[in-house]
């Protein structure tokens, strides 16, 4: 049975802990990194080589006080996760992953509608900030048909810091998404 016509389980939502590291660093490497995130269409493997992330940095978000690393699930198994960082009046959106044998089903949107809504309502965020790579214009289209804006506001790449993964290509950078999340008058 593919996904398509497979039976809806239900999706619960939780922060992640410490004892989650391992299996957190491999959720996003196989969504970005290597064949396996070739099953599914947010595959970053024609453009970086290497890792997406390591032990260390997912602890240091689910340690830091001012961030958050939300844990999809279903059946008890973790399907997608993504790190939301208090910054003041907005929050940022990060590390997003979702299974690649799961991606196309609308988890994603799922996930992020969470993350906004726990952003809004946790932190009373009025906007919602993410970085995307601009070679990865399909994701950016993605972010767009749920309400994000670009602003033109650039980045470069880390080049030479392999924590990021290995650049196959030189022109690399960041663009800004923002999206108002309303409210925030708490």
């Amino acid at each position: 049975m593919d996904r398509a016509t497979a039976p809806a389980t239900e999706l619960t939502f939780r922060d992640a802990t410490v004892a989650d590291v391992a299996a957190l660093v491999a959720l996003v490497e196989s969504a970005y990194r290597g064949d396996a995130s070739r099953a599914g269409w947010t595959t970053e493997a024609d453009l970086l080589d290497g890792q997406r992330t390591d032990p260390d940095g997912v602890r240091a978000v689910i340690e830091s006080p001012d961030s958050r690393m939300i844990i999809a699930e279903r059946e008890g198994v973790i399907v997608a996760c993504c790190q939301l960082e208090h910054r003041g009046a907005a929050a940022y959106f990060g590390m997003f992953a979702v299974s690649p044998a799961q991606q196309g089903g609308g988890l994603g949107k799922a996930v992020l509608a969470q993350a906004e809504l726990i952003a809004a309502r946790d932190w009373a965020a009025r906007t919602m900030e993410m970085t995307v790579i601009t070679a990865r214009e399909d994701l950016i289209a993605w972010y767009e048909r749920r309400g994000y804006r670009r602003t033109g506001e650039l980045s470069p790449f880390p080049y030479g810091d392999e924590r990021f993964g290995i650049p196959r290509r030189d022109d690399l950078r960041f663009e800004l998404l923002i999206k108002d999340l309303g409210g925030g008058s708490r």
